[in-house]
């Protein structure tokens, strides 16, 4: 053998060695993370022996002699399950992430601290029952036994990424308040209306009032109903069965709608950049909670009359941001002898970081969350006339003021920032000199224009904005969750609904006695005037809330309703005759009507025939625009075959349907070339229920303004100029992403979905997505579809919101429930468990949901013996 043939051997042999030694390395430092489930840990804290038995999905179902040591346990599994999705999210919740991240996360850091979530949570903790606080200090208990036990890398492998990055850090001590916190993140995600302020404000700047309104249209009920459909306010409670003009709302509260608003509000132009830094502020939170657009949940119950069983069922799905690990975390939490001492039976989907359960069922009863979109946040101007002083009433006040210091990763010294406060809330104008230009040229009435004396380095002199929110005064939102996962019967259920303060939700029931029902939750305020569409005066005490909140016996409710069902998909919830205003950044109502149609169609559901509904991909709205879009009259063969693909569609937006490939192209088109010209662009349309709506009208109106292009100026398009433009410049782009030939397209090819991990957020992808994300996952349905996967047709067909997670429960047997979730329930990278679930969800399948000791033991394959220390 030649020298030179040795050389390359030995280079060949070295380099292959090298490889290998690198493979395993790499794989001995990821399996360090991955949790023990079988075999005896002994802790320090616990009292007696637990057992964690766990399905070969990983779920743990674990048993306890005490709550001490349930939860003790539950905070153990968790943390070896997800500790760095926990520690992520209470880093984002408390305004922290710059210590982990540097810099890029500092604005968000600034926004979070400015909003307070930290402190309210903290304070809320007092306002807890013993038995409550017990139970969040046991589950901090089992995270720090966990965190004991472990260092670095071996608790995941984002934080060996991380130390390859020079960050040097220890995780610190779990604690009953970082539990609390990320139910004001999760409030934020399900109670912002914030958006919908600013960009009415930014739209107001190019159109009058009127065709401002016309792109926010008040709900359709003639077409989709609400969710109760019965009932009246008789002596400020509302009784379900109460009707007739003599009953109905005797009790009445006063309102006021406010002065009469000119066509054009008196928007100063110089506020549009403004409020958009404001938008973009609060949109990169947003963003970096993982959420996406058209957020919401299908959930409803239907009575023992519809199903096969004779039994009733309860089937949800909320719509959350698509993320890697899922935003759930699925668990059992059973009491080895229930009993008043321990008494908890109880399984579902909860959040990793947060003990209990969230959604789920226990022996009696079940439920599901929805989201109410209750109107809960106004934005407040703030006259200043000086640092620390502004106007309400025709009297200066002092502003509160505090400084938060922040540590920034990669930075000897902390950053510090003061924040004030008026008595309506934190002013976010602070947070930076884009968001502090928000108050110098903000909507006011005339005749409160701002002083000329106004610096142009601070707001002195002119206007701050403020934020009221119900989640910044302290809640007991934690004590009903422990409340519904020991509720028996409808009392119970109704007397821990009654402390769901933040986020507004709206809660279907079901129980083993054969009932149904359902109620709304949450601090709604009542304003003295408007609804809190627009940003208001401050200094004017019109706009006050007074601290007053519809009281919660007078918020809507029912009990088996007649029709036997009740399905709350994020829908108004009540007929516009209540006398409460609860809120009107509602859906408009169409997956809840298509959910409504597919129950009607059988009287003897079941669980399978549940689930099916869970995956419907019908679009109501490919319905009424085909039947335009088929009578256009389109040049040549070429435009036609895409014209075609329409011919016997069924409008469902199947993931291999040619038909909803066309249909989704078109519509994203036809929203571009009917509001590009007329919007400002970062308030254009996203395609959720709101812009169905908008366009159903329009469709009706073939000359409205909307669908001239003022570009043009020689020439006024009308409905069909528009529609036969968005059909040839569809045709083109499916050419051009898909292929010539128009059989070959799928919408699933255009429509998918990237799980990725969530501190991508804050990195803006600089982290190793190729270690943490999982993608190119094809998909069916679409945004106001009951398969809500979501985009926003202005930035792509990607899926930013999707069902995190589908379950269906059995009341006649809890063992043949299912269950499923986005990913899996392992937050650790190259597990078996980390998505294993994901491909079930993509399928429409679902896993048994085992519940009792027997079908639990059954179904087990670890059990890790938890024994004191």
């Amino acid at each position: 053998m030649a020298r030179w043939q040795k050389v390359l051997l030995g280079v060949s042999a070295a380099l292959v060695l090298t490889l290998i030694a690198a493979s395993v390395a790499a794989m001995w430092t990821v399996r360090r993370s991955f949790p023990q489930t079988e075999g005896i840990l002994e802790l320090a804290g616990l009292d007696s022996t637990v057992r964690v038995l766990r399905d070969g999905y990983g779920i743990p179902q674990v048993y306890a002699d005490s709550p001490h040591d349930l939860f003790f346990a539950q905070g153990f599994v968790q943390a070896q399950d997800r500790f760095f999705e926990m520690d992520y999210r209470r880093h984002l919740a408390s305004g922290r992430l710059a210590e982990l991240f540097g810099r890029n996360a500092l604005e968000s850091d600034m926004f979070v601290r400015t909003l307070g979530w930290r402190r309210v949570a903290e304070q809320e903790l007092a306002l807890l029952s013993t038995d409550a606080r017990s139970y969040l200090k046991s589950f901090a208990e089992g995270v720090n036994a966990y965190l004991a036990e472990t260092d670095g890398a071996e608790m995941s492998l984002e934080y060996a990424a991380l130390r390859l990055s020079g960050l040097s850090y220890t995780p610190e001590d779990w604690t009953p308040a970082d539990s609390l916190v990320w139910l004001k993140a999760m409030s934020w995600t399900l109670g912002s209306n914030i958006e919908d302020e600013i960009d009415r404000s930014l739209q107001s700047a190019q159109l009058t009032r009127q065709e401002v309104e016309s792109l926010w249209p008040t709900y359709p009920f003639e077409v989709n109903k609400p969710i109760v459909n019965q009932g009246a306010l008789v002596d400020g409670v509302f009784e379900q069965d109460a009707t007739g003009p003599g009953t109905r709302f005797p009790a009445r509260p006063p309102f006021r709608a406010g002065p009469p608003v000119p066509a054009r509000p008196p928007f100063r132009v110089d506020a549009q950049p403004s409020l958009r830094e404001a938008k973009a502020a609060s949109s990169q939170l947003t963003r970096l909670l993982g959420t996406g657009d058209s957020l919401g949940s299908n959930a409803w119950a239907v009575s023992g009359a519809r199903t096969a069983s004779g039994a009733p069922m309860i089937a949800n799905d909320p719509h959350l941001g698509a993320s890697l690990p899922s935003p759930w975390y699925q668990m059992g939490l059973h009491c080895n002898e229930v009993s008043q001492d321990c008494p908890f039976d109880v399984a579902g989907f909860t959040f990793a970081g947060l003990p209990g359960v969230v959604i789920g069922h226990n022996a009696d009863i079940a439920w599901g969350l929805s989201t109410l979109f209750a109107d809960v946040q106004d934005l407040y101007l703030e006259k200043l006339v000086a640092e620390d002083r502004y106007l309400y009433d025709g009297r200066e006040r002092e502003l509160d003021t505090r400084v938060e210091s922040f540590a920034v990763e990669g930075e000897a010294e902390p950053v510090e920032i003061t924040v004030r406060e008026s008595q309506h809330g934190p002013l976010i104008s602070d947070v930076d000199e884009e968001l502090e230009a928000v108050g110098g040229a903000a909507p006011v009435p005339k005749s409160a224009e701002p002083s000329e004396e106004r610096s142009a380095e601070s707001s002195v002199g002119g206007y701050a904005v403020a934020l009221r929110w119900t989640a910044l005064e302290p809640g007991r939102t934690a004590e009903a969750l422990f409340g519904l996962n020991t509720a028996s019967n409808w009392n119970d259920f109704r007397e821990a609904v009654r402390d769901f303060d933040v986020p507004g939700q709206s809660l279907v029931y079901a129980d083993t006695a054969g009932h149904i029902g359902y109620q709304a939750a949450g601090l709604i305020p009542i304003r003295r005037i408007g609804q809190g569409n627009w940003p208001v005066p401050g200094w004017d005490p019109a706009y006050e809330w007074d601290n007053d909140f519809v009281p919660y016996d007078a918020l809507p409710s029912v009990l088996d309703p007649g029709d036997g069902y009740v399905i709350a998909a994020n829908q108004t919830v009540i007929g516009d005759d209540y006398p409460y205003y609860l809120g009107s950044s509602t859906d408009y109502g169409y997956r809840a009507t298509r959910i409504g149609d597919l129950l009607l169609e059988d009287d003897s559901l079941t669980v399978e025939d549940m689930a099916a509904i869970q995956l419907d991909n019908y679009s109501q709205l490919a319905k009424t625009a085909t039947f335009r879009l088929r009578d256009i009259s389109l040049p040549g063969n070429y435009y036609q075959q895409g014209q075609r693909t329409l011919g016997k569609w069924d409008f469902h937006m199947d993931a291999d349907s040619p038909g909803a490939a066309y249909f989704a192209m078109v519509w994203a088109s036809v929203l571009d070339l009917t509001f590009s010209d007329q919007l400002p662009e970062d308030t254009l349309p996203s395609g959720d229920s709101r812009w169905w709506t908008v366009m159903e009208q329009l469709l009706k109106e073939p000359r409205n303004p909307f669908w001239d292009d003022i570009s043009t100026l020689d020439t006024r398009e009308t409905r069909d100029d528009i529609l036969h433009m968005a059909m040839v410049t569809a045709r083109d782009e499916l050419t051009r992403r898909l292929s010539r030939r128009a059989s070959d397209w799928q919408w699933g090819k255009l429509h998918t979905l990237t799980l990725r991990n969530e501190s991508e957020q804050v990195t803006d992808g600089a982290s190793p997505g190729f270690l943490f994300d999982r993608g190119g996952y094809e998909l069916g349905g679409g945004s106001s579809i009951v398969s809500a996967t979501s985009y926003h047709v202005s930035e792509g067909f990607e899926a930013t919101s999707v069902p995190s997670m589908r379950m269906v429960v059995s009341l006649d047997d809890l063992d043949s429930s299912i269950w499923v979730n986005l990913t899996g329930a392992s937050g650790h990278a190259f597990h078996e468990n980390y998505t294993d679930q994901t491909d079930l969800w993509l399928d429409g399948q679902s896993l048994p949901w085992v519940f009792t000791r027997a079908d639990v033991e059954g179904a087990a394959e670890s059990e890790l013996t938890l024994e004191p220390g």
